[in-house]
């Protein structure tokens, strides 16, 4: 969440109405629904981890075990067991 002042934004007009309910605080106006982005998608981390998560599916599937694959990835088999398990 990025930190925006309310004078670089709205105007004089808005601002005062504000005031009337918050003095010197902060805020959070959250975006519209058809602009909200869904966790990771910004980053493209989400991407990533479902790239990695098709790599490690695809080598269990090739042979590669369990304690192997979380050594490779630096995961606990745990972690390793629910990626290659899932539906």
């Amino acid at each position: 969440m990025k930190y925006t002042n309310a004078k670089t934004v709205l105007p004089d007009r808005l601002i005062e109405e504000l005031q009337k309910y918050v003095q010197a605080g902060y805020i959070y106006i959250p975006a519209k629904a058809d602009h909200h982005r869904s966790w990771g998608e910004k980053s493209g981390f989400k991407k990533e981890l479902e790239n990695r998560n098709a790599r490690i599916i695809e080598e269990y599937r090739n042979g590669v075990g369990l304690d192997e694959l979380a050594d490779r990835y630096y995961l606990s088999v745990h972690a390793i067991r629910k990626i290659v398990y899932r539906k």
